[in-house]
């Protein structure tokens, strides 16, 4: 009997409730974030300790995602994945509910655990959920949900902190609820398709303190999980590691961070190109999702992670050697372009050398990303302090450059035809 399809063509129905799953966390996300600030500022606490708030959130997901990794190993990818979106939605509910400063920012801390716990099982179950041949396309499509949910989550969020500054935790608390709803419900009896792993070349001898785990499943067999241990031995996942480590450093850390003072202060032009810019690189890079998925998944990972970090690279390039608008805009089209090859394509080389459950290679995977927000701000940052705008984007282009470079040296992952 042939089992039933999403709307999303021949992807399993499980890739689109991951999206949806993603889409309504990111909603949830991006309405409570106008808000942190401000209500924390509303204890009477200065901009510092109010970005603080900010910055638990961040750091507790960033130290507790090898721990995730491991639950997901030892319990499986439904149960982390519900658990984790219930420890968001519960921390969250009691943050808007806050009676002091210090409430918060611990609430929002045991958010960031929750966040890790979801994050690192959804990514390991939909990689899971399909064969190599598609592996592209549902990494864009998961990634499409966060990128919708990215777009419409401040626009209700800014209203929403207009009428309280505790309503968009109570709305982020409800967000979360449906989503982990609607993955306990619909994902209960997903399909796994485990497939045999990339070979590597020249894999070390096991070692017994970071040996697979077998953990049991649904079924009476035993499921093999993928330790850390083995995927660093693949030249490929070491790639993708710094690719993603590139992404977050460009994507979510100094195109956040450091491009808004750039066109204020060095452009000198109004606060809002700054939204004309960040509008045009999302819509390019939702706009290429799809057919970037499908270049990933017929051409192959690696020229993918080639392609968008070269124009990636290309595109901070023109930025650091020019202020005149017209190049700012044409920068950001293409950073949103690169950004949807080098947003997925990574995601699909890791779990093509996964094998069975790989909930710590996820994590670390995740972790790159995120280690990458931290420091791309702080050292660009710096570098625009000391040197110059044009320093620390130039410097952003190396970082991606660098993911490139590995890039031409890397076998390929893609396996084209599925297995039955």
């Amino acid at each position: 009997m042939r089992r039933p399809v999403s709307p999303f063509g021949d992807l399993p129905r499980e890739v689109a409730v991951l999206a949806a799953v993603a889409l309504a966390v990111a909603v949830g996300f991006g309405v409570v974030a106008p808000a942190i600030p401000v209500f924390a500022r509303d204890f009477g606490v200065g901009k510092t300790a109010a970005g603080a708030v900010i910055s638990a959130f961040a750091l507790m997901r960033f130290v507790s995602a090898l721990a995730g990794g491991k639950l997901v190993d030892a319990f499986g990818e439904r149960v982390i994945l519900t658990s984790g979106i219930l420890i968001v939605a519960v921390s969250t509910g009691l943050a808007g509910a806050a009676q002091s400063y210090e409430q918060l920012l611990v609430l929002r801390g045991i958010g960031g655990i929750g966040s890790a716990m979801f994050t690192v099982a959804a990514v390991a179950l939909l990689f899971r959920v399909v064969d190599s041949s598609r592996r592209g396309r549902a990494s864009s499509m998961f990634q499409g949900g966060f990128l919708v949910g990215g777009l419409l989550g401040p626009l209700l969020g800014g209203w929403l902190t207009g009428i309280s500054l505790r309503l968009p935790f109570a709305v982020y608390a409800v967000s979360l609820l449906v989503a982990g709803a609607i993955g306990a419900v619909f994902l209960a009896k997903a399909e796994i398709r485990d497939e045999p792993a990339v070979p590597v070349v020249d894999a070390p001898a096991d070692d017994p303190t970071d040996a697979p785990t077998d953990a049991p499943t649904d079924d009476p067999a035993e499921v093999v999980s993928t330790s850390l241990r083995e995927a660093f031995a693949h030249p490929a996942y070491r790639t993708a590691l710094v690719v993603s480590f590139g992404t977050g450093w460009g994507l979510f850390g100094v195109r956040m961070s450091l491009v808004p003072l750039f066109v204020t202060e060095a452009m000198q032009v109004g606060v809002i190109w700054v939204g004309v810019g960040f509008l045009l690189s999302s819509l390019a890079q939702a706009a290429l999702l799809i057919p970037a998925g499908r270049y990933i998944d017929q051409v192959g990972r690696r020229p993918a992670m080639m392609a968008g970090g070269a124009v990636a690279g290309v595109a901070m390039l023109l930025i650091a050697f020019s202020t005149l608008l017209p190049v700012y805009l044409v920068a950001m089209l293409l950073f949103g372009a690169g950004s949807a090859l080098m947003g997925s394509a990574p995601g699909a080389v890791v779990g093509d050398v996964m094998k069975g459950r790989g909930g710590r290679v996820v994590a670390a995977f995740q972790m790159s990303s995120d280690l990458g927000a931290i420091a791309g701000p702080l050292v660009a940052g710096a570098l625009a302090d000391t040197l110059s705008y044009g320093w620390a984007f130039a410097v952003t282009a190396g970082v991606l450059f660098v993911g490139v470079a590995m890039s031409t040296r890397m076998p390929e992952t893609r396996q084209p035809t599925p297995l039955t």
